[in-house]
């Protein structure tokens, strides 16, 4: 695995998604829109995740997804740790438990494991198995 690749992909989709998320909060400034920023997160993040795994797999079709997927997920929630939760989320009178222990967190979290596994399995496995063939 090129970990060194998947951690900068994780990071340029961690920049990203937070520009989306915080322009999203910027707009949602009613009640009824609180919701926006996740929303756009999690639609968001799809073809992020997607477009991430198009570009680490140019170099390298032997990892697995799953571990391709973690490694940016686990990247890009180590620069939330570091960056979003005291930047935005703790002025706003969260924490990092509430971050972290929130649900939308967790659907997103998922969301980046299952997008880059799926890629893994419709773009990558096909071409393994037929080459080893």
């Amino acid at each position: 695995m090129k970990t060194k690749r998947a951690i900068v992909i994780g990071f340029i989709i961690w920049m990203i998604a937070i520009i989306c998320y915080i322009v999203a909060g910027s707009i949602a400034t009613t009640q009824q829109l609180k919701h926006l920023p996740g929303t756009v997160l999690f639609i968001v993040v799809m073809p992020l995740v997607w477009f991430g795994a198009k570009f680490y797999y140019k170099n390298d079709n032997k990892t697995h997804g799953y571990w391709v997927g973690q490694t940016m997920l686990l990247t890009a929630a180590a620069l939330d740790a570091l960056i979003t939760v005291p930047v935005y989320i703790i002025p706003m009178g969260g924490s990092h438990y509430s971050f972290f222990t929130a649900l939308e967190f967790w659907i997103i979290a998922f969301e980046f494991l299952a997008i880059a596994t799926l890629y893994w399995y419709i773009r990558v496995y096909p071409k393994n198995a037929t080459s080893k063939a």
